[in-house]
């Protein structure tokens, strides 16, 4: 037990001696459950809030709560043990620690503001955890603080832990009742757990009360009745000395519908025992119930499952809603034998019901046409061992070959709503056929739809057949077993490589080189050159459209086509678009490609003193200022008067100079060379003119004269 220095300065060693009993008390070492409340009515007990009021102190003026180890803690003081003191000797303790921090402590008080517990509830509760509550509270305001019970707790084995001692208790007698003394009463540091039920399972999942409710009312599995099989509501049922088998039964909710109540199986004392229920309810004889005892166990069977075969054993199978086997009594006729099995269901092809005598004779019977009243279609006889048989109807269009044979179906796969197996009728043409299917889906390419019959393919247009008024002598010839196939358009025509196989390539057409989507698109005869430049997002930043090429690949001879689209855009005349098809090749080049890729007709050569001599293409807007500015202008060194233009045509060449100092004096653009594709221009080197020549020869001569005349000098 820890020491108080401040403690031991104002207590004496008898009262030691008590502080130590009551602390010994609230350590809940092996201590009873008896009501010593009034004992402790006077001391500080864990969870009580102690008031301390300084004067001008606004960190102290208010309450602080007894810990769990008897203490409170104080600013500038620290934690100071409080536990089991009376009102003196806490008000002394307290004002002692507090004068280490504090001079005047002449108005100061401590006293207990409210008596409270502290309780730890834990268990099947909606927020377990620690609770303070007032002094006096119940177990019933511990559970309501902790967000009251769970849907499944066990209230009849609340359990309450005080140290090392715990005491069971039955709230559910207090909540039937109302008699709180079958409640006990709660100290500081009590513990609240809440079990679980046993039906509640080892896995934690959202309850349901009802469902619960129905798997049986025990609580103990070693006494309890479990019952199972088909009854309504199986479960373990709490035994008692005058229940009987009946009593079991009607609470585990009745016997179902399909109960085999004549082979009920009783477990009593690890010996088995076979109950027919029908013969007791037909004779009323007690005698003939199983005693029960506790941890009993009754199986209730399916009917179906004791009627396997034998010689009253008529068989149903197919479309009806309960399938099976079913005892033919005496007189029992084929309708009483179809009611018992719930009758056809709605995908029963009535018409078609086979009955096979045990003979191995099969008997067709028309139910539709008994249900209408036409003669000589009666129901067949029934006997023991004979099996109904109740076929689907094949007119659901469903996927299974089983529901019509390969010789009447017309196969439709692709891009149609319902790609499947279609029973055929001659009456039919593809038309119809497309319309059962739901039609072509928005993906579908309906320019190619292919009908295979027998070993021929037909490759039908259906735009172009509606187009042309859809005459019926236009459609391919169908028939059963053929196979009709449509094909998908591409996704996304600028990454569609794994779809080329399913798109031809005479029904394509290749966008290449500065194109913001290039790929291979799906073209018609229809479309032109605009079209399927925009499917391709259009020519890039860096494209050069005064170059574009056309490969024309339908030509039984090679064709390239030109096209300036700058210039179409200028004057907007349709006749410079070139006449594109399917197969065709666009390319659209990149600007300032290698000169190596164009002609020299289509070119103006520069060479001579300039930073970036080469081919540059040229166009009837440029200059020759244009050119030298491409070029990135004259060096320091080039001679700029005598700048040379070289103009080729088809029958003569000529050559004229341009001095470009002059011009940029008057800037008279009639002085400009004339320049056309082809032309080269050539800026000279200052140091090859002859005057510059003449100009060095002569510095040359007055260096050797005047070296000639200080050597004579010397």
């Amino acid at each position: 037990m820890p020491t108080n220095t401040h403690y031991l300065s104002y207590v004496s060693w008898s009262k030691w001696l008590f502080i130590s009993v009551i602390l010994f008390s609230l350590s809940f070492t092996n201590l009873a459950f008896s009501d010593d409340s009034d004992l402790f009515s006077d001391a500080v007990q864990v969870g009580d809030l102690i008031q301390v009021n300084v004067p001008g102190e606004t960190t102290l003026n208010k309450g602080f709560q007894v810990d769990k180890r008897g203490r409170i803690t104080l600013p500038e003081v620290g934690a100071i043990f409080v536990a089991g003191y009376d009102n003196e000797q806490l008000n002394r303790v307290v004002l002692d620690s507090l004068s280490n921090a504090f001079r005047d402590l002449s108005n100061a008080s401590v006293f207990v503001k409210e008596q409270q517990i502290l309780i730890s509830v834990q268990g099947y509760v909606e927020q377990p955890g620690e609770y303070t509550l007032a002094q006096g509270s119940s177990i019933q305001m511990a559970l309501h603080a902790a967000g009251g019970l769970r849907a499944g707790a066990q209230l009849d084995k609340l359990l309450l832990k005080r140290g090392a001692v715990k005491k069971e208790f039955n709230y559910k007698s207090f909540l039937d009742s109302g008699n709180d003394a079958v409640l006990p009463e709660l100290q500081s540091l009590d513990s609240l757990f809440v079990p679980a039920s046993p039906l509640v399972g080892n896995i934690e999942q959202e309850f349901d009360a009802s469902k619960l409710a129905n798997s049986g009312d025990s609580a103990d599995s070693r006494s309890s009745i479990k019952v199972f099989g088909e009854v309504n509501a199986p479960g373990s049922f709490s035994y008692n000395e005058k229940t009987d088998l009946v009593d079991v039964l009607m609470r585990s909710g009745g016997v179902t519908r399909y109960a085999g109540v004549e082979q009920i199986r009783v477990i009593s004392n690890n010996t088995p025992t076979l109950f027919n229920l029908k013969q007791y309810l037909d004779s009323g004889d007690t005698s003939l119930l199983p005693t029960l005892l506790p941890g009993s166990t009754i199986f209730v069977p399916k009917q179906e499952e004791e009627i396997k075969s034998g010689a009253n054993t008529v068989y149903i199978m197919g479309e009806v809603a309960e399938p099976g086997a079913y005892e033919g009594k005496k007189g029992a006729t084929f309708m009483d034998i179809l009611a018992n099995a719930g009758g056809p269901t709605r995908f029963a092809e009535s018409r078609q019901i086979r009955v096979i005598k045990a003979s191995g004779r099969v008997l067709k019977f028309d139910l539709t046409a008994y249900t209408e009243g036409l003669k000589g279609a009666n129901p067949p006889g029934i006997q023991a061992g004979d099996a109904i048989f109740v076929p689907e109807k094949t007119d659901m269009n469903e996927k299974s070959w089983l529901k019509i044979s390969p010789d009447r179906a017309v196969n439709v796969i692709g891009e149609v709503v319902r790609p499947g197996r279609i029973e055929w009728s001659d009456e039919m043409d593809l038309m119809d056929l497309l319309a059962h299917v739901g039609g072509p889906t928005l993906r579908a390419d309906t320019t190619k739809i292919e009908v295979v019959t027998g070993r021929k393919l037909t490759v039908f247009n259906l735009d172009d057949y509606i187009r042309n008024g859809a005459p019926r002598d236009q459609l391919p010839f169908v028939n059963a077993g053929a196979i009709i196939r449509v094909h998908d358009l591409p996704q996304d025509p600028s990454d569609n490589k794994s779809q080329w196989v399913r798109q031809s390539s005479d029904a394509s057409i290749y966008v290449f080189g500065q194109v913001n989507a290039p790929g291979r698109y799906r073209f018609t005869k229809d479309m032109h050159f605009l079209d399927i430049l925009s499917a391709a997002d259009g020519p890039t930043k860096d494209a050069d459209i005064h170059n574009i090429r056309i490969t024309h690949r339908d030509k039984s001879y090679s064709k390239v086509s030109k096209l300036n689209l700058s210039l179409y855009f200028e004057t907007g005349d349709e006749s410079l678009l070139p006449s594109v098809t399917t197969g065709d090749t666009i390319f659209i080049p990149e600007k300032d490609k290698n000169w190596l890729d164009r002609s020299k007709e289509s070119t103006v050569r520069v060479l001579g003193a300039v930073n970036n001599p080469g081919r540059y293409v040229f166009n009837d807007n440029m200059t020759v200022l244009d050119i030298l500015a491409e070029a990135g202008g004259p060096r320091e060194n080039a001679y700029l008067e005598k700048i040379t233009v070289v103009n080729m045509s088809c029958c003569q060449g000529q050559a004229r100079t341009f001095d470009l100092i002059e011009f940029s004096k008057t800037a008279n653009i009639y002085h400009l060379p004339v320049l056309r594709a082809g032309d080269t221009i050539f800026i000279p080197d200052r140091r090859d003119s002859f005057l510059e020549k003449a100009r060095v020869g002569l510095e040359d001569i007055l260096r050797l004269t005047t070296t000639i005349v200080l050597i004579g000098a010397l």
